[in-house]
């Protein structure tokens, strides 16, 4: 029986029987009229307030099982996503889960800066698959150890409107594609896909630009050796009004001990 039948059900045979059994009780009970009359009233605001409690307890119980289920589906699918993306990582040929700790550590610099409620949620997830638009480029290309030639770095700069392309096909992804799609954007106008320049750059892909930075600095990739982290740290003051977002930067360095924290969980399970 679906909800609203149940509640609509279970409301009409209460105020079956209240009426049936409170009326006779009173005829039985009272056999003064005018008294019979004020106890009708005040029968029925008893019955008002019973009622209402019953309905709000009925109510929020099923609330409380869609919230459940709610959440259950949300779990559900983000268990999905990071399957698929441990197996991005793996075809990347990237290190320690990769996409789940750039994810951690942007979603606490985006707290950091203020962001909350749905605008973290779609952060967190579009870094997460922030590089799922690779997932139509060649293995050739992704694990290639030397530089790559012109064609291939076209090829490349095609990854952002394509992960873009993907998650709009999705529902409950459409709000994250932010991150994909301007993550290679620069504060100075000279990064792609669309050569965006400054605050014109959405603050969900800026955000997650210092940490993408840092992160394919300071570890090892297939092409290049990890930075020493003073290096790495000298490197984002350098870019930082160029390649970077200036403030973020500076918020990212004032609270560096806590980003790198953040990222700890993901560390720590590879």
């Amino acid at each position: 029986m679906s909800p609203p039948l149940r509640i609509a059900g279970v409301y009409v045979l209460f105020a079956a029987i209240w009426i049936w059994c409170s009326d006779r009780a009173l005829d039985a009970l009272v056999p003064d009229a005018n008294l019979r009359m004020e106890l009708q009233t005040l029968k029925g605001w008893i019955f008002v307030l019973v009622t209402g409690a019953m309905l709000y307890w009925m109510i929020r119980k099923d609330v409380q099982r869609l919230q459940l289920g709610n959440r259950r589906l949300r779990q559900g699918r983000e268990q999905a996503l990071r399957v698929l993306v441990t197996a991005m990582d793996v075809r990347h040929q990237e290190t320690g889960h990769h996409s789940e700790r750039v994810a951690r550590m942007a979603t606490e610099l985006a707290r950091l800066d203020g962001v909350r409620g749905r605008a973290l949620d779609e952060l967190r997830l579009g870094a997460l698959l922030h590089d799922i638009g690779k997932l139509a480029l060649p293995d050739t290309i992704l694990t290639k150890p030397g530089p790559l030639d012109e064609g291939e770095i076209a090829l490349m700069r095609q990854h952002p409107w394509i992960g873009h392309e993907l998650l709009q096909q999705v529902d409950f992804l459409r709000g994250s594609s932010a991150v994909p799609y301007g993550h290679h954007e620069r504060w100075d106008g000279s990064g792609y896909p669309q050569g965006l320049r400054g605050e014109a750059i959405p603050l969900a892909a800026r955000i997650f630009s210092v940490i993408d930075v840092w992160d394919a600095l300071i570890t090892e990739r297939a092409y290049k050796p990890a930075w020493p982290e003073a290096r790495v740290l000298d490197y984002l003051r350098e870019v930082a009004g160029s390649q970077l977002d200036p403030r973020l930067v500076e918020l990212f360095l004032a609270h560096y001990g806590a980003l790198k924290q953040a990222a700890a969980p993901a560390q720590q399970a590879a």
